[in-house]
């Protein structure tokens, strides 16, 4: 796998990143370890997971492979802002709580710092002051080395950002967005914002929960229990994904992938790697054989012509301020000759 910079940083990571949120839940530690050595063993070194995943157990289990990998090798981010027991204060982006989360996954994870530590989702509660002077401090004390964020909109990241430097403090360097050939009203501000930041991105559910596999091309209500989205606590949450413009999305990928000898797994992540926004996207499996065909996306490329065939299948509606009226109106005789 090519190695790409985390954002601005000096810190090199792998084009694709180990999600490992079935760590504990879908695959056992046994299981775990062999993912994780084969990912290794294939140039990958960059880990991501978060202390709701399996209640802990997943940074448990990459936590005892630690002790026996190089430590300094490995880029290991981890998250918080979720409860994960009961408690008033056990949840939330506030000092109490993050200082309390970073102590914990250090245990579970059984390293003296985190490489990248990223906040889960916004807070509506705690004062962007509160939380980001918290991560500074965290920085400065070396429990941590960089400061991520997960599933804010664009403004708020902005915001973020704009308080950061204001107070000389360290600027979080990554976004973790929803991102997939489904999913793409990221591209609307997240990835424009990023660009011009120079912010890492690194999307989660790049397969759409397997959709873009074309596992359930017989229809999410027919998922069967031992994948995603049959195992999942919320399947509901899939079912916007049964929709003529999904359908047309999965016959375009399946063509794609009978015209490359792909899989569509591999086309659908090989989409994403083709975006010049994107650094890594977390692949997640249950399992060595799922973990190899996606690990197969890299070291080739789909076509300008394929990409747009992808993005002409899975387009959206786009109203103002997005659509071209209003792109052609701020670029209104502005255009270099």
């Amino acid at each position: 796998m090519k190695l790409k910079k985390l954002g601005r940083t000096g810190t090199l990571v792998s084009e694709l990143c180990l999600g490992t949120m079935t760590l504990g839940w879908q695959a056992d530690e046994n299981q775990g370890n062999k993912m994780l050595d084969k990912f290794v063993e294939r140039g990958g070194n960059f880990i991501d997971t978060a202390n709701v995943y399996s209640e802990g157990k997943s940074e448990e289990i990459i936590g005892k492979w630690l002790l026996r990998n190089d430590r300094e090798n490995l880029v290991i981010a981890t998250k918080a802002r979720f409860r994960t027991r009961d408690g008033i204060n056990t949840v939330g982006l506030s000092r109490k709580h993050l200082h309390h989360a970073v102590k914990q996954s250090l245990a579970r994870l059984q390293t003296d710092y985190i490489d990248l530590f990223q906040v889960h989702a916004w807070d509506p509660l705690t004062p962007l002051e509160e939380t980001f002077s918290s991560l500074n401090a965290l920085v400065e004390e070396g429990l941590i080395r960089y400061i991520g964020i997960s599933n804010f909109r664009g403004w708020q990241f902005e915001k973020a950002l704009s308080l950061c430097r204001s107070r000389g403090w360290h600027e979080p360097i990554s976004l973790q967005p929803h991102y997939n050939i489904i999913v793409r009203g990221t591209e609307l501000e997240l990835l424009p914002m990023a660009l011009a930041e120079g912010i890492a991105v690194l999307p989660w559910s790049p397969l759409a929960g397997g959709v873009l596999s074309g596992k359930y091309r017989d229809g999410i209500s027919n998922a069967p229990a031992g994948t995603r989205i049959g195992d999942s606590r919320n399947r509901e949450n899939y079912n916007k994904y049964e929709s003529v413009r999904t359908k047309k999305i999965l016959d375009t990928v399946a063509k794609i992938s009978h015209e490359t000898g792909k899989t569509m797994t591999q086309v659908s992540l090989n989409w994403l790697l083709c975006n010049p926004a994107v650094t890594s996207p977390i692949i997640g499996a249950r399992n060595e054989v799922q973990l190899l065909e996606n690990m197969q996306s890299t070291g080739w490329s789909l076509s300008t012509e394929q990409v747009k065939e992808i993005n002409k299948a899975s387009e959206l509606e786009l109203t103002y301020p997005y659509d071209s009226g209003a792109e052609d109106q701020q670029n209104r005789d502005r255009e270099l000759n």
